[in-house]
């Protein structure tokens, strides 16, 4: 096959970094995290970053490696991501990518658009007028400086309206003219292999999962963070509830229940969106010899 990315993808709770780690000790490689909150150093414990032992277990990368305070969208994660699998390639047969954040998955595999990056000033002003004015002025901000880009957004995503905005702001160009829809070829051949459970087996784990990061001191590492709770790295689950618990919106056992089900809403979301891909191939999170078996075979590998 030659040189190939093993994306190892699917809800968040699957068994991803477990399975990962494993993989890329079998094909003596490194991972490559893709997950757009784990590459954030402040945000471990609730991003169910690798743990110790599985970082020194085999190399990563794009794993805590960017603070919430720095801009760090799609886009510079495919750049960076792409230099950093380029330069295994070159001295491996294989790397490991896993992760289930969607548009990154995309990114790397197929490639984005390249938008140009939003100057800091534009990015507080309409900030700003989201804070000050809400997320409908927003909106019809967006309709007077690009009507095409209005008519097909999702409307309640906030954040992709208010980014489009910057972008026209920050360019002077509408959002939707840097939008090509054109897929790009990689020069590595790329064998994608998906993880899944039953729902109610998954959704059991996440809720066990969210008890032990709260064990572990979630609540104090989000406290730690509130200082910069507008930042868009910050507008995530497992984060957002506890502001609102600081704030004094919630109960502290309400954020704990909103935490459990924003993620296992995520995570049918997740699923919602890798089913489309027909290049994946699925297999249940235990059957790790079947991945196995599977790789082997796309990779040519003996024994």
């Amino acid at each position: 096959m030659g040189k190939a990315l093993v994306v190892l993808l699917g809800p968040t709770g699957v068994g991803k970094t477990d399975l990962s780690v494993e993989v890329a000790r079998r094909l003596g490689t490194a991972v490559v995290s893709c997950d757009s909150r784990q590459v954030y150093r402040e945000m471990r414990i609730g991003t169910a970053a690798p743990t110790e032992a599985q970082l020194a277990a085999v190399p990563h990368y794009l794993v805590r490696e960017v603070s919430v305070r720095e801009y760090f969208n799609c886009w510079q994660f495919e750049r960076r991501a792409l230099e950093v699998i380029r330069g295994l390639l070159e001295e491996r047969d294989s790397v490991v990518m896993a992760g289930g954040s969607m548009m990154y998955v995309d990114a790397v595999c197929e490639g984005i658009d390249e938008v140009p990056d939003v100057r800091p000033e534009v990015r507080e002003r309409v900030g700003e007028a989201m804070r000050e004015r809400g997320p409908e002025f927003v909106r019809e901000w967006l309709r007077r400086l690009d009507p095409a880009h209005y008519g097909r957004v999702d409307l309640r995503n906030w954040k992709r309206v208010a980014h489009a905005v910057e972008v026209c702001l920050s360019s002077g160009r509408p959002y939707s003219s840097f939008l090509t829809g054109r897929k790009r070829e990689r020069e590595f051949a790329i064998v994608k292999a998906g993880l899944w459970r039953e729902r109610e087996e998954l959704y059991g784990r996440i809720d066990r999962r969210v008890d032990e990061m709260v064990a572990e001191g979630l609540e104090e590492e989000a406290r730690g963070l509130y200082a910069w709770r507008e930042l868009n790295a910050l507008n995530t689950v497992g984060y957002k509830e506890w502001f609102d618990f600081f704030d004094g919106k919630v109960t502290r056992e309400e954020a704990v229940r909103l935490i459990k089900r924003n993620t296992r809403h995520y995570a049918k979301k997740q699923m919602s969106w890798f089913r489309r891909d027909g290049s994946i191939r699925w297999f249940h999170a235990d059957d790790r010899e079947g991945v196995w078996a599977f790789l082997r075979e796309r990779l040519g590998l003996e024994g």
